[in-house]
C-alpha cells in the first residue's frame, strides 16, 4: 500500500470517470438513474472516508486528459476505482495507461453493459481489474471502493 508522504496515511484513492458521465442525472435516466456525478463522489468520497482512505475524484471528456492523469497518479495512489464508459469498449491507450500507476484497479458500470448493445460486452479494462462491478447503479462506486481497500489488504 503506497502512503501519504510523510508516511502515516494511506495514499489516496483515484477515482475516474470518463466521457458523458458529467451528465449524470439528466442523460438516460432509464438507463443511469436520476443520480448525478456530485452524488457518486459525495458517496466514493464518504465510504473512501470510512475505511480509512482519501479520495481524489475527475471526470474527463478527453481522452488525453485521463490518460496523462494516469501518469501522474504514478507513486501517488493506492488504487484506481474507474467508470470508463465509453472508452471501455474502445480504448487500446486507456487499457496501456492504466497499468503505469502500478497499483489495483476496480473497473465499475453503472448499468449493466451485458444487458445492453453487443459491443459494449468487451471491455478493454476488464483484463487488467482485479474486480468489476456493473449493474448496480451509483452504488457500484460504494461495492467498488470497498472491494479496493480488501484487494489493498
Amino acid at each position: 500500500m503506497s502512503t501519504d508522504a510523510a508516511g502515516s496515511e494511506p495514499a489516496p484513492i483515484l477515482l475516474l470517470n470518463g466521457p458523458n458521465l458529467n451528465t449524470l442525472g439528466i442523460r438516460q435516466p432509464e438507463v443511469y438513474g436520476s443520480a448525478t456525478l456530485a452524488d457518486v463522489v459525495e458517496l466514493a468520497e464518504r465510504t473512501a472516508g470510512e475505511l480509512g482512505y482519501g479520495l481524489r475524484a475527475a471526470q474527463t471528456n478527453h481522452e488525453g486528459q485521463m490518460i496523462d492523469w494516469l501518469h501522474e497518479a504514478r507513486g501517488n495512489i493506492s488504487g484506481i476505482v474507474i467508470n470508463p464508459a465509453a472508452w471501455t469498449h474502445t480504448s487500446v491507450a486507456l487499457a496501456d495507461a492504466l497499468v503505469i500507476p502500478e497499483v489495483p484497479i476496480i473497473e465499475v458500470h453503472i448499468s449493466n453493459v451485458h444487458q445492453r448493445e453487443a459491443f459494449r460486452h468487451h471491455s478493454y479494462v476488464s483484463p487488467l481489474a482485479s474486480g468489476i462491478v456493473v449493474g448496480c447503479g451509483i452504488r457500484g462506486y460504494e461495492f467498488a471502493i470497498r472491494r479496493l481497500v480488501e484487494v489493498l489488504g
